[in-house]
């Protein structure tokens, strides 16, 4: 193997994947790939309904955790990242947000100019494949295929019309043109099978011959000489190797290696990486700071009918299920089982949603633990844009020991404030003439909780990272003391180097990261490749008329 590429692209995940497609698509480029983790062959990553498996597991998991949560009552929160091919498209729960108009027109905002929802939805429609969404606002030839559930439950029909009763609008399309209201969700599911950026983006690419991917390599540092960076020092085999960039090196390493490895190079906030012994290359004191991610809560109700998922919660069923996947790639083992969603504003005066709902027919963690009691469905619910704030922090020089993670959550009053008003809202919602056949008594948080304090302890004790974080390479203008890369997505103070992930948000999207994330990937390949970006889009997206007045 040659040691000299034209790029080398740390981390195959969901960004990381799309660039080296389309970096590769030039034969003319030598494309490297550095990937620490392995082969995402095999039911566990590959069939939908296994989800809560890979996440769990250390093979595919970089098994991260926070530091204790000063906020919630000394909790450490785990902070799954995938370790595969296709990263954590390869472990997450393939919902597919693409986020709300309005969060790109904030980045723009704050100062990632051209980075405007005008700007980032022809990459999102260069980058699918839609199943049944909106015409004109949807890819249709994209390598990312993304589908509706067949909402064999009639539950997911249920939370639907309750929306409606309640007085929330419905939306066709979430990631078309309207996401406010109660819909259906989407997914990255492909022919039965995990349609993560290993499968749509790699996989392909690996046929060209001008991409070499490397497993099992844990990125050491950047080689930066003269202010440039040349090349990526990595550990694999046992061995320490080095290979050269010819023309840049790309960090798409998720939102907590990512700082990480910056840090482990010299670039970072320069009192820190003194201190560590680590020599400064750039002072940049954004790196690692900004992290983000979404909270939720689980509310469960029980269910007065055996219809929910709880009956399949037996090795009969499962073995049963997972042999019809297996040979027919159909039934229940081909969805995540998240197939009816809702977006809406909290109150009124917000103009865009700030609450997501993921509903499911079924009571159970995302760990996989059932609820004790029976049949049961619930509703994933969260704020979508707390502002609190924490960090990654380096422990040590030493690349393999883990980074220090303190997300600061639930740091601000209106946090809780928020959190509050949507266990109200959702048990208005369950409390619908739609659930009227269905509904049993509230399993969690339960009836007797309902004061503001009750709440709270209620909150404090179960409250769980939906797994989005993001923002610690922020993305904004070059005089911006805080930001890490400008809007090319180049590391500012250093040449030939770029981060390209879920890191450089600068703020947090509505919604599921992945879909973002790779739209991330797609937009910066024609930075990298010095191409025009494609034409900005002149569609509107829908806005509530009545925001400032009314929250439904």
């Amino acid at each position: 193997m040659s040691d000299q590429f034209d790029f080398i692209i740390v981390g195959a995940g969901s960004a990381g994947c799309a660039m080296a497609y389309r970096l590769s698509e030039d034969p003319g480029n030598r494309v490297l790939l550095l990937e620490f983790g392995g082969t995402d062959a095999g039911p566990l990553i590959q069939m939908p309904a296994a989800l809560s498996y890979p996440m769990n597991m250390a093979l595919y998991d970089w098994g991260y955790e926070s530091e204790p949560e000063p906020h919630l009552g000394g909790r450490r929160l785990a902070t799954p990242r995938g370790k595969v091919i296709g990263g954590s498209s390869s472990i997450n729960g393939m919902v597919y947000v693409r986020g709300h108009a309005c969060d790109f027109d904030t980045w723009e905002d704050m100062g990632a100019s051209g980075w405007g929802f005008r700007n980032v939805l022809p990459y999102y429609k260069r980058m699918e494949t839609s199943h049944g969404g909106q015409s004109g606002w949807r890819g249709t030839d994209g390598p990312l295929h993304v589908r509706r559930g067949t909402k064999w439950n009639p539950l997911f029909h249920a939370f639907r019309d309750a929306g409606a009763q309640a007085g929330y609008g419905v939306t066709e399309d979430y990631n078309g043109e309207r996401q406010e209201g109660f819909g259906d969700m989407e997914m990255t599911v492909h022919k039965g099978r995990r349609w993560s950026t290993a499968n749509a983006y790699l996989k392909p690419a690996l046929k060209r011959g001008n991409l070499t991917l490397i497993k099992g390599a844990l990125a050491r540092k950047i080689l930066i000489e003269d202010k440039r960076a040349v090349g990526v020092e990595f550990e694999a085999g046992g061995a320490v190797r080095e290979m050269r960039a010819a023309r840049e090196v790309i960090l798409a390493a998720s939102s907590i290696n990512s700082p990480k490895i910056l840090m482990q190079s010299g670039i970072g906030p320069a009192q820190d990486l003194s201190a560590l012994g680590i020599d400064v290359v750039a002072d940049r004191p954004g790196v690692g700071a900004n992290l983000q991610d979404h909270l939720e809560l689980y509310l469960q109700q029980a269910c007065t009918q055996p219809i929910t998922l709880y009956k399949h919660w037996n090795l009969f069923s499962k073995a049963l299920i997972g042999a019809q996947w297996l040979f027919f790639k159909q039934g229940l083992g081909a969805s995540n089982q998240f197939e009816s969603c809702a977006f809406i504003r909290s109150k009124a005066g917000i103009r865009y949603p700030d609450i997501q709902y993921h509903f499911l027919p079924f009571a159970v963690r995302y760990d996989g633990q059932a609820a004790a009691e029976g049949h049961g469905f619930q509703a994933h619910v969260g704020p979508m844009r707390s502002r609190s704030r924490g960090r990654v922090r380096l422990t040590s020089s030493d690349p393999r020991e883990k980074p220090s993670i303190l997300f600061n959550y639930m740091s601000r009053d209106e946090d809780w404030e928020d959190f509050r008003r949507c266990i109200r809202l959702t048990r208005e919602i369950f409390g619908q003439e739609a659930f009227a056949d269905y509904r049993g008594k509230e399993i969690q948080p339960g009836a007797h909780v309902q004061s503001d304090e009750a709440l709270n302890d209620f909150i404090r004790e179960h409250v769980e990272s939906a797994y989005h974080p993001c923002g610690t390479c922020r993305m904004g203008a070059q005089d911006d003391p805080m930001a890490v890369v400008d809007p090319q997505c180049r590391v500012i103070g250093v040449d030939g180097l770029r981060v390209a992930d879920s890191s450089i948000f600068p703020q947090i999207t509505n919604g599921n990261l992945n879909a973002p994330s790779i739209m991330v990937g797609e937009k910066a390949s024609d930075h990298i490749l010095g191409k025009d970006p494609l034409p900005a889009a002149n569609q509107t997206p829908w806005i509530h008329p009545d925001w400032q007045t009314s929250q439904r």
